[in-house]
């Protein structure tokens, strides 16, 4: 890590941190169940057999948590409200005292109305699932929307479609591989619902959280670079072309449900802002006889393409390698695909996995990921914030809580809270940034 400061971003650029409602809330007892709890049962879905159950305990323990948002320093909270807590007695109780407690702080509070945690009643296989989201939505938007200046409608499409259900390693754990691209185009089309019920309730500032990685063939033969761009077709455009372009990337439409022209017209109602959720890059290459691995995510043989080890790189406990300059390498690509279609940009997740209250690799990692995403700045990108991932030690979905993403080391055992060495880093970071 270079011990030169940190280069200055432009005046008025948003500092936050970012959490998630089922990684941390706890009292699972006082919500519906979601889909995380109905995978959580099964056995052998979860690496250490480990539930969400009391997780951070942070419903009860949120005055603690806010307490260190604002020891930190931070602009702005980015977390998600659980949709079925809120179809709970009492929920919405709960994120109105969050609110209030997080803006009495002098915190700007971003919410994400879905992290994954689906109502275990509802399927979004399902085209109506969009539209109970958009009623879900504009019931969020009447409660907090008086103080709430910004919203994020949906984390990860792509994540939760591949992962949940075309590979089933995530909640709800179905394996229907190609099968499972009506659930982006109903999230999608949630999305849209979405923006519409905000914007009738008020809301001025609304974006989404896209996951993006620069995706890499493996080489330069005409196999890899096919098998590349399908790979980027599926973990990029086909979730960023129809927000911002309103169309599928081609052949995607014909595969699609519904009057999927009248989708996309939903689909794509302006943004007030693009967020991005950069952890690493991938390499791909032409399909094998044999799995492959994408960052411990299994990937089975008989697909249109096959995921690499990238080498030479530092890797994360999680195993991904540290590039800190694939994350200007997504954002100017971004921009360069995109041009005036582009909003603004928020990095809404950038972070790391790595054990230990002195953890002077997360603080190298966000160092570097800064200044590259400082040259990007300087080159002309709009981005206007950066959130880092995460606040606290967490629920790591099929991880458990093997892996730490935290500024704020959790003892699961005790619930007690102990900011890391990075947490006082980014502390004065931001101290010298204003």
């Amino acid at each position: 890590m270079t011990t030169d400061p940190m280069p200055r971003f432009p005046a008025g650029f948003l500092w936050g941190v970012s959490t998630s409602a089922h990684q941390i809330e706890g009292a699972a007892e006082k919500r519906e169940r979601s889909v995380w709890d109905a995978f959580t049962d099964r056995p052998g879905r979860v690496a250490d057999g480990s539930t969400a159950a009391v997780a951070c305990d942070h419903y009860h323990r949120y005055r603690e948590d806010v307490a260190l948002l604002a020891g930190l320093g931070v602009d702005a909270y980015r977390f998600s409200v659980s949709w079925p807590r809120v179809n709970s007695p009492g929920g919405l109780d709960f994120y109105d005292r969050l609110v209030d407690e997080v803006c009495t702080a002098g915190v700007r509070p971003v919410p994400t109305l879905f992290h994954w945690d689906l109502p275990v009643t509802l399927d979004w296989r399902i085209r109506d699932t969009a539209f109970r989201f958009a009623e879900y939505a504009a019931r969020v938007a009447d409660r907090l929307g008086d103080r709430v200046p910004s919203w994020i409608t949906l984390n990860e499409p792509a994540e939760h479609t591949l992962l949940g259900h075309a590979l089933g390693v995530h909640a709800p754990g179905e394996e229907l591989l190609f099968d499972a691209l009506p659930v982006a185009h109903h999230q999608l089309l949630a999305h849209g619902l979405a923006v519409r019920a905000l914007r009738a309730a008020g809301a001025r500032d609304i974006g989404i959280a896209n996951s993006h990685t620069p995706v890499r063939a493996a080489s330069d033969a005409p196999a890899d670079r096919e098998a590349a761009d399908f790979y980027d077709l599926l973990l990029n455009r086909l979730f960023a072309d129809p927000l911002l372009t309103g169309r599928y990337p081609r052949g995607v439409a014909e595969l699609m449900p519904g009057d999927v022209a009248a989708d996309l017209a939903v689909i794509a109602e302006p943004l007030d802002f693009y967020g991005v959720n950069y952890y690493a890059p991938t390499s791909v290459g032409a399909p094998t006889d044999a799995p492959s691995d994408a960052g411990g995510v299994p990937v089975p043989a008989g697909l249109p393409f096959s995921v690499r080890q990238i080498e030479g790189y530092p890797v994360t406990d999680f195993g991904w390698p540290v590039v800190p300059g694939g994350l200007a390498e997504v954002v100017t690509g971004l921009r360069d695909s995109y041009g005036d279609r582009l909003p603004p940009v928020l990095i809404t997740e950038n972070g790391c996995s790595y054990p230990g209250l002195d953890d002077q690799d997360r603080i190298a990692f966000l160092d570097a990921h800064l200044r590259a995403l400082h040259g990007a700045v300087a080159g002309g990108v709009d981005v206007r914030g950066y959130f880092v991932w995460s606040l606290l030690d967490n629920f790591e979905w099929a991880a458990g809580y093997a892996r730490r993403f935290g500024l704020v080391h959790v003892d699961f055992a005790t619930l007690t809270r102990t900011p890391k060495a990075s947490y006082h880093w980014f502390r004065e970071l931001l101290k010298a940034q204003r």
